[in-house]
């Protein structure tokens, strides 16, 4: 009887530095790509957090009749320590828990995003308000255009452009997003 030996397989050495080889080059080229989708992602997020708590305040305003505001937490005017939706039902113009109605409440933002506004977002303390019309309005009284910017700290000056957004509301109330490296109509002091 003939006994069968066998061999194991595996891989050679230059196989495995092949392979390796390959593997380091693909990643250099896909670790780029993935830092941009990544940085993309988060300001995206961030202001769909932003218009979706814009959104809240305006249906809020008028579904209930009064006025209702988005402000920086603490009534600053610092929107990176994050940001409260309420209606006013005290009518003072003012965040009062007590006696206001708490829509909506954001945790600030990673440190490396931040928020500038215009116009009554720019103010302290800083505030979007709509009335029961859903018109954005100052505390005066009159209309207000306002516009947001969200861009990200942590890039480089020549990406600054691409890493920024631009929420947009008008007197009327209609908001609109937007990102500067690819609109010309998307500058900081934009009113429609």
């Amino acid at each position: 009887m003939k006994t069968r030996t066998f061999r194991q397989r595996a891989f050679t050495l230059i196989e495995l530095m092949v392979t390796l080889a390959i593997a380091a080059v693909l990643l250099v080229v896909a670790v780029p790509s993935f830092l941009s989708f990544q940085r993309n992602s988060q300001l995206t997020s961030l202001t769909n957090s932003l218009v979706a708590s814009i959104y809240a305040a305006r249906g809020e305003a008028m579904k209930t009749g009064f006025n209702a505001f988005v402000v920086p937490t603490g009534n600053g005017a610092d929107w990176t320590v994050g940001w409260t939706v309420f209606v006013d039902r005290n009518r003072d113009l003012s965040f009062n828990e007590a006696n206001d109605t708490t829509v909506q409440t954001q945790t600030a933002p990673e440190t490396y995003l931040t928020v500038k506004g215009t116009g009554t977002a720019g103010e302290t303390p800083a505030y979007i308000m709509f009335d029961s019309s859903g018109y954005s309005k100052t505390k005066g009284g009159g209309f207000g255009a306002l516009t947001l910017s969200l861009a990200r700290s942590d890039v480089s000056s020549s990406e600054t452009s691409e890493q920024t957004r631009r929420i947009i509301i008008a007197a009327t109330g209609r908001l609109r997003t937007c990102k500067p490296s690819a609109d010309t109509s998307c500058g900081a002091s934009a009113t429609e």
